[in-house]
């Protein structure tokens, strides 16, 4: 049984490698954003009480999200493993999914983290927002989101490394190359703590 955690800046391809990652091992992949969406198109208690903080361009605290991902990981299809993305994001998230795992006597076995040049996802993030014609995605904006997850990560990154679970994989790439590497990690999680492709 594998319960896991990736962790990625924007642009690092966190989402492909998460589905490619539950198609290989047979895991559910939990995204927080779909758990979002799902809850505000169900106007389920916790959507709407999530969609007012969202529409005012809020984060959504962390009591909402706790709450969202306890009753996701009560669903049934998580009983294999299950490998969380997007989220614990706070210091608070992580101690409220230790204590999640600990009420079924069980704990992370393994915390991914894409690493990526920020001038690097940069270039990448602005391409992806020609292609997509996403004109809210310009440099000033890519480079504040990048700011923001190196701000919230930090210290649930420490957390995890001091307790000598995380990995770091080069995220930069192609698809394929990032996932023999991420793949040889899991399979191999004891060894080398960063790998790389260059």
């Amino acid at each position: 049984m594998t319960r896991m955690l990736i962790i990625g800046p924007p642009g690092s391809g966190k989402g492909t490698q998460a589905e490619r990652i539950s198609e290989r091992l047979g895991v559910v992949a939990i995204s927080t954003g779909d758990i979002f969406r799902a809850n505000v198109k169900g106007e389920t208690r916790l959507g709407i009480e999530a969609k007012r903080y969202m529409d005012a361009g809020d984060f959504v605290p962390d009591s909402v999200t706790n709450n969202m991902v306890l009753d996701r990981l009560n669903e049934d299809d998580v009983e294999n493993g299950f490998l969380l993305d997007g989220y614990p994001r706070t210091t608070a998230q992580v101690n409220y999914l230790d204590e999640i795992l600990a009420e079924g006597d069980q704990k992370l076995d393994l915390v991914l983290q894409l690493t990526a040049d920020d001038k690097e996802l940069v270039t990448r993030l602005l391409a992806r927002a020609k292609e997509t014609g996403r004109s809210d995605d310009n440099e000033a904006v890519i480079r504040h989101r990048l700011d923001l997850y190196h701000e919230q990560t930090e210290t649930v990154v420490a957390k995890y490394a001091g307790r000598g679970i995380l990995r770091k994989v080069d995220g930069l790439g192609k698809i394929e190359e990032v996932t023999d590497r991420v793949m040889s990690t899991i399979e191999n999680p004891l060894g080398v703590s960063v790998v790389s492709g260059r």
